[in-house]
């Protein structure tokens, strides 16, 4: 409130507080605070529509790059008061790399790679591993799925952290192989980090059919036990009324239901990958460890590496440093063992070769 009040009075100097009752205050504080949230969209789109240009520009000479839009499942929670356009698809914006020399008369394994962040996108801080991926053979659709920042306050308000997202992230996957017929859809995989690792994890476990094999970075694991050591700025992306609504406290079983650690019971057999790190200053290792042990307990074959404090911390193994490129092959090689593509990086050089020149 006293910094709402402070925005306030820094933009109506004229304002006399001894002659606006409180109703009246708050609605001049919304109004300014409802204005500072357009513009913040608005820069948003800004930083997207250069950020794009930024895709062409890095990867033009080895991929070629797509941005196509398409659709997922209804909203979770939809109002209708004009009883117009009830129940209609949730559409979004998917990225598309397809390797240059590509040679469209084979089949070529996919890459499924959803961004991470709460209220973020997928942008050029990934360009270096798109460019492996792609050096490898593999075709990459990165989804924008519901909440995604650059595209509106309307697809922003559209997040549904661990429900739809994760089947908007499959849709991409499903429009691949419908319209492009040199997708294998028997090689498909899917990898993310963070929240991105959640989505990951929750596709496997729901459509284990789905995928041929996964890799979960630092993933978001457990949103009960996040809460709990997060602060309430944090809290209140999904205590939203346009999200979850209420706390972890007032419905703890909706986020037991969106996080990974509870529900491996519903893991197949797709070969997994899990890494995190003990200094993660994002994703706590006590959320992974969680992961695991829940993994274990229901017997459920996995590989993972509990890695000790590697610097970059909730990115070390995302960053240019030689110790993130060399956990990057052993990432590529769980991969590339069961979607078989064209070539496998198997040392830093064939990395600095690929991302560097």
């Amino acid at each position: 409130m006293k910094k709402s009040l402070f925005i306030l009075l820094m933009f109506f100097p004229a304002i006399c507080l001894a002659q606006v009752s409180n109703e009246d205050l708050q609605k001049q504080i919304n109004q300014v605070l409802n204005k500072f949230e357009s513009l913040n969209h608005r820069l948003d789109k800004v930083e997207k529509q250069i950020d794009d240009l930024m895709w062409i520009q890095k990867l033009e000479g080895i991929a070629i790059i797509d941005k196509i839009y398409q659709y997922g499942p209804p909203l979770a929670h939809e109002a209708n008061p004009t009883a117009q356009g009830f129940g209609n698809p949730v559409k979004f914006w998917s990225y598309v790399f397809i390797p240059r020399q590509i040679d469209l008369g084979k089949k070529h394994p996919l890459i499924v790679l959803p961004h991470g962040g709460v209220h973020s996108d997928f942008s050029t801080y990934y360009t270096h591993i798109v460019r492996e991926l792609v050096a490898q053979g593999y075709v990459v659709v990165a989804a924008e799925y519901r909440g995604s920042t650059g595209y509106g306050a309307g697809h922003y308000r559209k997040i549904d952290y661990g429900g739809l997202e994760v089947d908007d992230v499959d849709a991409s996957r499903q429009y691949m192989i419908d319209n492009y017929s040199f997708i294998d859809k028997n090689r498909v995989g899917i990898m993310g980090w963070s929240h991105g690792g959640l989505i990951t994890l929750m596709n496997i476990f729901d459509r284990p059919e789905h995928y041929k094999v996964a890799f979960a970075g630092v993933p978001v694991s457990d949103l009960i036990a996040r809460m709990g050591y997060k602060d309430q700025n944090y809290r209140d992306l999904y205590e939203a009324d346009f999200h979850i609504g209420k706390s972890a406290e007032e419905n703890v079983n909706e986020y037991r239901r969106r996080s990974p650690a509870w529900n491996v019971h519903k893991m197949k057999d797709t070969p997994l990958l899990i890494h995190t790190n003990t200094n993660d200053a994002d994703v706590n290792v006590l959320e992974v460890e969680h992961l695991i042990k829940s993994l274990k307990a229901e017997g459920k074959k996995f590989k993972y590496t509990i890695f000790k404090d590697v610097p970059g911390g909730h990115s070390f193994d995302r960053m240019d440093t030689s110790i993130a490129k060399k956990i990057r092959l052993d990432i590529y090689a769980h991969m590339g063992q069961q979607l078989k593509p064209g070539k496998i990086l198997k040392s830093i050089e064939d990395i600095d070769a690929a991302a560097y020149r």
